[in-house]
């Protein structure tokens, strides 16, 4: 699915051709109805269901941090293993957060299929995939992990295909269920390894031995798990299902996976590789460090040039779990140099920025779905004068795009101000590897800061605030009171998080506790003013928020008295505008247009294709009829990476068909030559 420009017009006047810009990407009015059967009172149960699963998630996940929860075990439910349930306070959190967004998505979803058509079974696996993440954050052993998370992916799968008769959608579904499987495969073969190395299927005794197991086993290990889980977050290079599945899912299906299920993978990535198997050596801090800083730029980079506004927040997802693996490698790296204060303060900016993305990636997902709902579009350049006509939604995607942007008052601010103190108070002199590497790191996150701004910006600016380009955008009413209601959770959430992030104090102090070689006496005080222990610098977002609210009452009351003021003499005249009238969206600028300086210097990694086609007037070689500017730009690590594996795939799988003759006496033979060679190999 490429970002797709394209300048096409003609003129009468033949001597001076001109070229307008427009967006024209794949077409986006999804949700017309048609004639398939409404789905009744399906929605009703599915969206009770979602909520209510999501409760259950926030009472255990507050039973395991306050350490009232012990063990369960239902040998009956699997074979031979059985089930064992055993919720640790790192597991807790994360069900916390899991809780949180299925109540939002949940209460969202009663009003945005109340009207759809659709099939009932991709409605109802919603529930169903709620209740599958909450088991895989709650699994005690690896037996019941692993079926938990298969269940979450067929679900997930079964929830994306809602809309399954159109054939993007079935491409996403492919795309997303050969990822998914994939990195589902390494985690089985990681995991399988790891509780036989340990000799144990329970997560707790495998933690306390894992000291006994040999180097290359745990190497092994973190190269599989770092591959299934980092997939499951959508980090590079196996991000490729996130810009496809995410625009094309229904929008609480969209929040749920972007905001929870990526969370999932973050958890697996905190469980496995940093409290199991961890510390470990160098290697594995910087390849996640690594990939985690070239996910974040990369991700950033292609949301900023989009117009597909879905695309742009499953873009900014592998960005901001970009930001979350730079914060867990960064902390593995201080803690083997010997930083485990400062460590400290990395992993939290990690959990706590997690955190954050759930609550602000919720809001922003579900605020699209509720303008996809009203006009019919995804596409920003067809959208625009929303303020006016939905101020509700445009208020809370506000909230949910500050935080985005990283700014203060906003959700992300606290995490990425902690992760930045990491970053610039690590020991110069504790070695030439890190002095090297935290300087690139700091850059790295200030680039992808500076255009993630720009990015929500090009988003709520031109999506919002500027005139409606389409029919739809300029008929669109406010959304349902339900699906406000569930914005409305995700945007306290995002408000709690900016200015009190205390709430999550004791949670982030059992996840660092329960984490080796990182000191819990290196955790944030997260109280009015957050200091950072042996860290010089302190921050404090209430009295930003106290500051900000006092600024603006200000000067709300100097600008009215002044208005008064000049109201007494105020005069009628027309605003003099150059001959040109009354603004249009025409003179506006489009989220094309607002983004092109920045593809013209990221040129080199976003690789766009252009094309210009000139059409002259008959036979004459000077007489320009038309001149057509077409730019498209492409998932370049799509196009470098995976269209090669999936042309070797083809090729195999032809040599293979013509292995296939039908022919049992050949069967016969290469089933024998297997036999043979199978025994040669065991002498």
């Amino acid at each position: 699915m490429p970002s797709v420009s394209i300048r096409d017009h003609r003129r009468a006047a033949i001597s001076q051709p001109s070229v307008t810009v427009t967006a024209s990407p794949e077409p986006t009015r999804l949700e017309q109805h048609r004639p398939i059967p409404h789905l009744g009172r399906v929605p009703l149960v599915a969206g009770c269901m979602t909520t209510l699963a999501g409760g259950a998630g926030v009472i255990i996940g507050l039973l395991a941090l306050s350490h009232r929860l012990g063990a369960a075990h239902v040998g009956w439910l699997l074979p031979l293993a059985g089930v064992y349930l055993e919720v640790s306070p790192t597991a807790g959190l994360f069900m916390v957060m899991t809780g949180v967004v299925a109540i939002a998505a949940g209460v969202y979803s009663l009003g945005y299929h109340a009207r759809s058509p659709g099939a009932p079974v991709p409605v109802l696996a919603v529930p169903v995939f709620v209740t599958a993440m909450l088991a895989v954050l709650a699994a005690g052993s690896v037996t019941t992990f692993l079926v938990a998370w298969e269940l979450m992916a067929l679900t997930s799968l079964a929830a994306i295909l809602s809309d399954h008769h159109r054939e993007d959608v079935r491409d996403s579904g492919r795309w997303y269920a050969a990822m998914t499987h994939l990195g589902f495969l390494a985690i089985l073969v990681g995991l399988v390894v790891l509780a036989a190395s340990g000799r144990s299927d329970t997560l707790v005794t495998l933690a306390s031995g894992s000291g006994h197991l040999s180097s290359a086993t745990r190497n092994g290990v973190f190269v599989l798990t770092l591959i299934g889980f980092g997939s499951k977050a959508g980090l590079l290079p196996l991000h490729a299902w996130l810009p496809r599945a995410h625009p094309e899912a229904p929008s609480p299906v969209s929040a749920l996976m972007s905001a929870a299920m990526v969370g999932v993978g973050v958890y697996g990535l905190i469980r496995v590789d940093l409290q199991i198997l961890g510390p470990g050596p160098r290697w594995w801090a910087l390849l996640l460090l690594g990939s985690g800083g070239i996910s974040a730029v990369y991700g950033v980079l292609q949301a900023s040039v989009t117009s597909d506004l879905k695309r742009l927040l499953a873009y900014s997802t592998t960005e901001n779990m970009g930001i979350v693996a730079v914060g867990l490698g960064s902390a593995m790296l201080l803690a083997g140099y010997g930083h485990p204060a400062v460590a400290a303060v990395a992993l939290a900016a990690a959990v706590l920025h997690t955190v954050a993305h759930a609550a602000f990636k919720a809001l922003t997902f579900l605020g699209a779905g509720s303008v996809l709902r009203a006009t019919g579009e995804r596409d920003l350049d067809q959208l625009g004068g929303q303020a006016t006509r939905m101020p509700t939604t445009t208020t809370l995607f506000a909230v949910g795009a500050l935080g985005a942007s990283g700014l203060p008052l906003g959700a992300g601010f606290v995490s990425e101000w902690l992760l930045l103190q990491s970053l610039i108070h690590s020991r110069p002199g504790a070695g030439t590897l890190l002095a090297v590497v935290m300087p690139v790191t700091v850059g790295m996150l200030a680039l992808t800061t500076g255009v993630g701004i720009l990015t929500m910006v090009k988003a709520f600016g031109i999506g919002f605030l500027a005139r409606p380009r389409s029919e739809g955008a300029a008929a669109s009413v406010e959304s349902p009171p339900s699906m406000l209601a569930g914005m409305a959770l995700a945007a306290g959430a995002c408000g709690l998080l900016a200015v009190a992030p205390a709430v999550l104090s004791r949670p982030l102090d059992a996840v660092i506790s329960a984490t080796p070689q990182v000191s819990p006496a290196g955790s944030p005080h997260l109280g009015v003013l957050l200091r950072l222990p042996g860290i010089a610098g302190s921050v404090s977002p209430a009295w930003l928020a106290v500051a900000v609210l006092v600024a603006t009452g200000a000067v709300t009351a100097i600008t009215s008295l002044a208005g008064r003021s000049r109201r007494r003499d105020a005069r009628a005249a027309a605003l003099w505008t150059c001959g040109a009238g009354a603004l249009t969206a025409r003179m506006e600028y489009t989220a094309t247009s607002f983004a092109e300086p920045l593809q013209r210097v990221f040129d080199a990694v976003l690789r766009p294709e252009v094309d210009v086609e000139v059409s002259h007037v008959g036979e004459s070689r000077y007489l320009v009829e038309r001149v057509r500017y077409r730019s498209v730009i492409q998932d370049a690590v799509e196009v470098r990476f995976y269209r090669p594996v999936i042309s070797a795939v083809e090729t195999w799988a032809g040599w293979v068909r013509r292995a296939h003759s039908g022919r049992v006496h050949l069967y016969v033979a290469y089933g024998a030559a297997g036999v043979t060679m199978v025994l040669v190999l065991a002498r």
